[in-house]
């Protein structure tokens, strides 16, 4: 954590659970709200200005906290990859299903040690029996919207 704190290691999201766990708080902790939320809408909608965003610095991941509350069975995370970014060297492991739809760009999924290829408008789904990570391959963003369940953020 040390190293983070002075920029001399990158936030990898396997690392940000990890700093989460010592702590005994969700990933969603870190999460930053930029505008209140009105009331009325606050469980139902989240209006593109209010997402919550987190940035991993240095690693070139960016996610988005679509879903307005982590309370129900679904997530909804929209993650941006620069080019020749990735989730981090180690693989991640979480609990139930994941699903996700690459919107633009192409990334390498790497699920259960098999390397998969995906490119714009492919989707995916496993579930949670094996370690994973993601690599942005090519020369421009690489879009993905997740859908997790249960919450893990």
């Amino acid at each position: 954590m040390s190293q983070i704190e002075r920029g001399k290691s990158t936030v990898t999201i396997s690392a940000l659970q990890e700093i989460a766990d010592a702590f005994g708080v969700q990933i969603a902790w870190f999460f930053h709200s930029p505008m209140p939320t009105d009331p009325a809408e606050a469980e139902l909608v989240v209006r593109g200005p209010n997402r919550r965003r987190i940035d991993f610095p240095g690693s070139g991941v960016q996610e988005e906290l679509l879903s307005p509350t982590l309370s129900g069975q679904l997530e909804l995370i929209l993650t941006t990859f620069e080019p020749g970014s990735t989730t981090g060297d180690r693989d991640r492991l979480r609990r139930g299903e994941e699903a996700g739809y690459l919107i633009s760009g192409m990334l390498d999924l790497i699920v259960d040690g098999r390397r998969l290829r995906l490119r714009e408008g492919d989707s995916f789904a496993f579930t949670r029996s094996g370690p994973h990570r993601c690599i942005n391959p090519g020369k421009t963003k690489a879009v993905v919207l997740w859908v997790i369940t249960p919450p893990s953020y």
